[in-house]
């Protein structure tokens, strides 16, 4: 009599193809920023990372990360020398016994996004809100570096001036 028995594979193709466009990314991202520090190829190597969406205007410069699942106990938010890193976990739900899983695709573990920030910004008054799965970091600018407006004046100063004594 023969039995069956379901495989279940450890990595699937789909994150072998994810491992190369990493591997790339980083590649392509060290030529065309050379110096970046390890934290990003360390990004790329975490369980998972997270998409960011950075967003820039005249007061404020934000950012959003999609962190469904992730516990708010699990997000370390730290600003270090113009360095902004975000930490965080994704668990595996154990409650759920493995061999009844068909298919797991969402990825869990740890990540870890770093940026550089500009001068700019004033390192005082950062927030930061997590609904829906979203973590929104708001990071305001300097007074200094916002931008002015400069009022033109028109006035007869612009205008040539005649000397007096010469012939016009």
């Amino acid at each position: 009599m023969t039995t069956m028995t379901r495989f279940i594979p450890l990595r699937t193709p789909f994150e072998d193809v994810a491992a190369l466009q990493n591997r790339l990314n980083s590649i392509f991202n060290e030529i065309a920023h050379p110096g970046i520090n390890e934290s990003q190829s360390a990004a790329a190597e975490a369980g998972f990372v997270p998409p960011v969406d950075v967003y820039e205007d005249a007061q404020h410069l934000s950012l959003k990360l999609e962190v469904p699942g992730v516990k708010l106990e699990d997000l370390d938010i730290r600003l270090e020398n113009q360095r902004f890193t975000i930490k965080g976990e994704r668990r595996f739900e154990t409650e759920e016994k493995a061999e009844n899983f068909h298919r797991i695709e969402r990825r869990f573990g740890s990540f870890v996004r770093s940026f550089g920030l500009p001068q700019t910004v004033d390192p005082e008054s950062i927030t930061a809100s997590y609904d829906a799965g979203v973590l929104t970091i708001s990071l305001k600018k300097k007074a200094e570096a916002q931008p002015k407006q400069v009022k033109i004046e028109v006035g007869s100063s612009a205008a040539p001036k005649q000397v007096e004594g010469s012939a016009a």
